[in-house]
C-alpha cells in the first residue's frame, strides 16, 4: 500500500507532496482509497461533503467504530502526515481478519477531505462541514489563490457541491472515532516508546494581517519618503517570535503575499498569515493580542494601514477521558509499562469531531520530530507497531 501511494502528488524537485483538495493528485489518492476498500470487500461511500468511507458491516446499525485520517498534504509536505493513518487503518483491518476477530459493531475507514487547508486556507474542511462547524455559506465563500471557489473546484472534479453541509445522521451512527497519526514532535522519541495516546490538542488559529502602504520606485524613493508595508511586516514577524517565547507558545508567519511583487518596486500591500498555538486559551489570547498590538504600533509609526482578520480558530480539545482510558487499558494490558499520554499542538479531524462524538488518537514515533516537510519520517518497525496497536484498539472496541 505504501509503495503504491507514495508516488501520487510527489514533486520531482522538492521531493515533497502537493496533494491539494479537488486536484488531480487528490483524485488519484481517492482512487487509491476506493481500490483498497473494494479489494477488501468493503462498501465504498462518498458522503455529501466529499469524504470517503469504507464500511464493513451495516452503517445503519449504529454505534460504529471508525478509524482513518486524510490523504491531502501541505505544500511540499511529508509522506506520513495523514496517509499513515489511512494506510494503517487498512493494515489493521487485515490484521484483525488474520486473527479471526469477529466484529460485533460496524467498522469503517474514512478519508477526510481537505484536512490541511492548503488550497482554500481553512483546515479540516471535510470534517468541519460534517460536524456543522463550517456553514454552507462560509464554505461557498472559500477561494484558492487563483480565485476558484470551493464549489467550483468540487464541480470541476466531478462532484456536486450542492449537497455539502452538516451531516448529523452520519455522526449519529458513530460510537467512536480513533485516528492514528505520526507524532509531530519528539516526545515519543525522548521516552523511547513507539506508540502514544493523545490527551489534548492545543487551541490554535490562523490570522491574516493586511499591511497597506504605497507602491513606489525602489531606486528613486528616499527612505524618508517611503510607506513600505514590508518593513512593518518584518517587524511584526519578529514580534510574533518574541511574544511566543515570552508565553511559552508558538507563533509562525509561514505564508506571505506581496503586491506588486517586483524586485525594483516598494510594495503597496503585504499580506501575511499568522499561525499561533498554545497550551491554553488564555496564553493563546495573550500571544495574538501582543502580536497585533505590536503590528499596529509599527504600522502607525511608518504610515501603514493595517487590517487583522481571524480566518479560522479551533478551541482546546480534551479527548474524552473514558475512551482515552479505554485505549490505555487495551494497549497497557500487553505492555511492560503504561502507554505514554501526550498533548499536541497540531490540529486534526479527530479534534473537530470530538465536539460531536467520542474521539481518540494514537501517535506513532517520529525520531526527528520534523513534520510538514519532505524530511518527515517514521521507521518501519514503529509504523508496524502502530498498526498492531490500532488493531488491538479496534478489536477491543468493535469485537466486545
Amino acid at each position: 500500500m505504501w509503495r503504491d501511494l507514495a508516488p501520487i502528488g510527489r514533486d520531482a524537485g522538492s521531493r515533497g507532496y502537493r496533494r491539494y483538495a479537488w486536484t488531480g493528485a487528490d483524485a488519484d489518492c481517492r482512487a487509491w482509497f476506493r481500490a483498497q476498500a473494494e479489494s477488501r470487500g468493503l462498501t465504498h461511500e462518498l458522503d455529501r461533503n466529499g469524504n470517503q468511507w469504507a464500511w464493513l458491516g451495516d452503517p445503519a446499525a449504529g454505534d460504529a467504530v471508525v478509524t482513518g485520517s486524510h490523504l491531502d498534504s501541505v505544500p511540499d509536505g511529508g509522506a506520513f502526515d495523514g496517509p499513515l493513518g489511512v494506510v494503517s487503518a487498512f493494515a489493521a483491518l487485515d490484521e484483525l481478519r488474520a486473527r479471526g476477530a469477529r466484529l460485533t459493531r460496524p467498522l469503517a475507514i474514512v478519508n477526510f477531505g481537505d484536512e490541511e487547508g492548503a488550497r482554500f486556507g481553512l483546515a479540516c474542511v471535510g470534517s468541519r462541514l460534517t460536524a456543522g462547524q463550517l456553514t454552507i455559506e462560509a464554505a461557498h465563500k472559500l477561494r484558492d489563490g487563483d480565485g476558484v471557489t470551493l464549489p467550483q473546484a468540487m464541480e470541476a472534479a466531478g462532484y456536486d457541491p450542492s449537497t455539502i453541509g452538516p451531516d448529523p445522521e452520519r455522526l449519529a451512527r458513530i460510537g467512536a472515532f480513533v485516528e492514528l497519526h505520526v507524532e509531530q514532535g519528539r516526545a515519543l522519541d525522548l521516552t523511547g516508546d513507539p506508540v502514544g495516546i493523545a490527551s489534548a490538542i492545543w487551541p490554535h488559529g490562523r490570522w491574516r494581517f493586511d499591511f497597506r502602504g504605497e507602491a513606489n520606485h525602489a531606486g528613486t524613493t528616499s527612505l524618508a519618503d517611503r510607506r513600505d508595508p514590508m518593513l512593518t511586516y518584518a517587524e511584526t514577524v519578529l514580534a510574533a517570535r518574541r511574544e511566543a517565547e515570552l508565553a511559552g507558545a508558538v507563533a509562525t508567519f509561514g505564508k506571505i503575499s506581496v503586491e506588486p511583487n517586483g524586485v525594483n518596486a516598494i510594495p503597496s500591500r503585504v499580506r501575511g498569515w499568522l499561525d499561533s498555538r498554545a497550551a491554553d486559551q488564555a496564553t493563546l489570547d495573550t500571544v495574538v493580542t501582543g502580536v497585533e498590538k505590536a503590528a499596529r504600533e509599527y504600522a502607525e509609526r511608518h504610515g501603514i494601514d493595517l487590517d487583522v482578520v481571524r480566518e479560522s480558530f479551533t478551541p482546546v480539545v480534551e479527548f474524552e477521558d473514558a475512551l482515552r482510558d479505554e485505549l490505555g487499558a487495551i494497549l497497557g494490558g500487553a505492555a511492560e509499562r503504561p502507554v505514554p499520554v501526550l498533548s499536541t499542538g497540531a490540529g486534526h479531524d479527530a479534534g473537530i469531531l470530538s465536539a460531536s462524538i467520542p474521539t481518540a488518537m494514537l501517535f506513532v514515533r517520529n525520531p526527528t520530530g520534523v513534520s510538514h516537510s519532505p524530511a518527515e519520517y517514521a521507521a518501519e518497525d514503529d509504523c508496524l507497531a502502530g498498526v498492531a496497536a490500532l488493531a488491538d484498539v479496534l478489536e477491543g472496541l468493535a469485537c466486545r
